[in-house]
């Protein structure tokens, strides 16, 4: 049936009314958001952009599955963080920063991360939200070590909840 046309979701680089008149309002601008990878065993910490739509280096050519049970045995642990930088006047820093638990298993092809948890993790990193409280240690370190290395002076003018949430215990 050829009816109506369907409200579609827009994911744009820019300032949705920058020079239009309310054109573009209730677009969401993706630009100040990246997606960062922490590899538990590796003891790493990655920027891949392909994460913004699913097609990571981490997630290429895996099925996800909806239970972690079902995943074989061997997969990897992975968090994909999603990092939203904001400025003040003093500068920019890490504003939203929110962790989703992934793992994978590449040789099976066949890994298990939950959907839901990374659409609203994202949502909630873009609210300036902090969400690293159920991280291992290990891996609060990892992505500490990263932030601060990235830019020593953002990690400085980030929230206490941010370095209390990754510091090591």
């Amino acid at each position: 049936m050829e009816g109506k046309k369907k409200l579609e979701f827009n994911i744009i680089k820019n300032n949705p009314t920058d020079g239009h008149r309310g054109f573009g309002i209730g677009s969401l601008s993706l630009e100040n958001v990246s997606p960062v990878f922490v590899d538990v065993n590796e003891g790493e910490a990655f920027v891949d952009i392909g994460a913004m739509h699913a097609r990571s280096s981490v997630e290429k050519r895996v099925k996800f599955l909806p239970n972690r049970e079902d995943v074989p045995e061997g997969a990897k642990p992975y968090w994909l963080v999603w990092v939203t930088i904001d400025r003040k006047e003093e500068g920019p820093y890490f504003a939203g920063v929110t962790a989703c638990e992934m793992t994978v298993n590449k040789e099976a092809r066949r890994g298990y991360k939950s959907l839901p948890e990374h659409v609203n993790r994202l949502d909630k990193s873009l609210k300036r939200h902090i969400i690293v409280d159920h991280m291992d240690a290990k891996s609060k370190k990892i992505l500490a070590d990263f932030l601060k290395s990235h830019d020593e002076k953002m990690w400085e003018l980030s929230s206490e909840e941010l370095k209390k949430g990754l510091a090591a215990e």
